[in-house]
């Protein structure tokens, strides 16, 4: 008798256990209402719809980590880390925020998220694996690697914070800038706190006070922190930016919940913290100096007052940190921290290219309208034939935003749209008008006319080198 094939459940298709979770209602796409959310930390749009052509069954490759799956599979990984961190609804009985607490509380979004989150960490992490190199040495040389990299940012803090002091639209770039704290720095703090409870001190009798003092500093600079925003004129709640959060903002978090959440991975969790405070000792200065120009303020304590991490401090930390898990676990745990270490710093990376990239793109978006007009016109004078998608969307029809895995124009032939790529940056798109998006780049709209249609051409490299 032949063989009688298995045909998987849907309980085993990976494709269909996300698209499960993403049907909680908290995670359903934004209305015109929602490009901006200061009351409900529990509404987190993922765009849900487009989960149908994603295939989350396979893991990224390194130079695939910004599309749109990973956008969308990180706001879910963030969405379900945060289900047994306290939030506070943003308003009493009526408001929204009450029924999407509930949803997002409730005992079977934790399961579907419990589920979702290994295909969603496969998806998002296996490819830092394929960079892992073991490490042959012993604590010294563990430690002298720390200073070192340590050393090498505090002489090349960042790409993004060069664009962002040469950009025109200075304020603007500090903006985005900001936001894009606002999705990393809190869950650092909750990350950090979620290692505070255990019985563990015979073990490591002194890693709680460590993790106590670094919890306790930043919460002593909350104030400072919320006092920032406020001189950008930003609001404080939590997840109010949602939607112009980048991916590689949320993959460094997402990270380190993950290793925190896993506490057999916790060497790993420790060398990603120590990275994590690497890179905010390293940035810190050149982030005051943006904000302090943008905006026209003082320097802003939340930065002057961040610790500084010096190359004894570090070295001391790293030793205090490992020295007993060394004679617990031997060099096992040196390999364990060092992974997690380098995975921070690789994520650090991405996520550094990526807001410079982003930044440089919103900064010139006249040029990138000129490209835009001369691509139009190679394509219709040399009846080239490319693929086309086509759109035609009602009154305040809204884009929860996203990103493209290729090149797009948008043009629009009949009606009116607004177009955003940044907090409080409206721009309006009419009859004819063309604007070219790159590939991995962040933006959303809008509809205000009574309908709009308009297209959008996929660009080749190729044709795009032509402009």
């Amino acid at each position: 008798m032949a063989p009688v094939s298995r045909i998987k459940s849907t309980e085993d298709d990976p494709n269909g256990i996300v698209r499960r979770y993403a049907a909680n209602s908290p995670l359903r796409s934004a209305t015109a209402e929602e490009l901006v959310n200061e009351d409900n930390p529990f509404r987190r749009p993922v765009r849900p719809h487009d989960l149908g052509f994603l295939d989350y069954g396979k893991p990224l490759t390194a130079d695939l980590v910004l599309r749109l799956s990973s956008l969308l599979g990180h706001r879910m990984l963030r969405t379900v880390h945060d289900t047994d961190v306290l939030f506070v609804p943003g308003g009493g009985e009526g408001h929204p925020s009450v029924d999407d607490a509930a949803a997002f509380r409730s005992t079977e979004n934790r399961i579907r998220g419990q589920q979702a989150a290994r295909v969603l960490e496969h998806h998002l992490f296996d490819w830092l694996s394929a960079e892992h190199t073991p490490f042959e040495g012993g604590l010294p040389e563990l430690v002298g690697h720390v200073q070192g990299v340590a050393e090498e940012r505090r002489g090349a803090p960042g790409r993004a914070l060069d664009v962002a002091r040469s950009c025109r639209h200075r304020r603007a770039a500090a903006t985005f800038a900001l936001v894009q704290l606002t999705a990393d720095r809190p869950a650092v703090h909750s990350a950090v706190g979620r290692n505070l409870v255990g019985d563990y001190d015979t073990a490591h009798p002194t890693l709680r006070g460590l993790l106590l003092e670094d919890f306790q500093g930043r919460t002593t600079r909350a104030g400072s922190y919320r006092r920032l925003l406020a001189d950008a004129e930003l609001s404080a709640e939590p997840y109010a930016y949602w939607q112009f959060f980048l991916s590689s903002a949320l993959a460094g978090a997402n990270h380190l919940h993950q290793v925190a959440r896993d506490h057999a991975r916790l060497a790993e969790f420790l060398g990603a913290w120590v990275h994590h405070r690497i890179d905010e000792a390293a940035t810190a200065e050149g982030y005051a100096g943006i904000v302090q120009e943008a905006f026209g303020t003082d320097a802003p304590a939340y930065f002057t007052d961040a610790p500084r991490e010096s190359g004894d401090s570090l070295a001391a930390l790293t030793e205090e940190l490992l020295a007993p898990l060394v004679l617990r676990f031997g060099k096992q745990a040196l390999g364990s921290f060092h992974r997690g270490f380098e995975d921070a710093r690789r994520l650090a990376a991405v996520a550094d290219r990526d807001l410079a990239v982003q930044l440089d793109w919103a900064d010139r978006l006249d040029e990138y309208r000129v490209k835009a007009e001369k691509l139009d016109a190679i394509i219709k004078e040399n009846d080239l034939q490319v693929d086309l998608e086509t759109f035609v969307e009602s009154h305040e029809e809204t884009s929860t935003t996203h990103v493209h895995d290729d090149h797009r124009l948008v043009v629009v032939e009949i009606g009116q749209m607004h177009f955003w790529n940044n907090v409080d940056q409206m721009i309006p798109m009419n009859e004819g008008d063309k604007l070219l998006i790159p590939a991995e780049r962040l933006h959303g709209s809008m509809v205000r006319s009574g309908t709009c249609t308009y297209h959008q051409p996929v660009i080749s490299e190729d044709l795009l080198a032509q402009v």
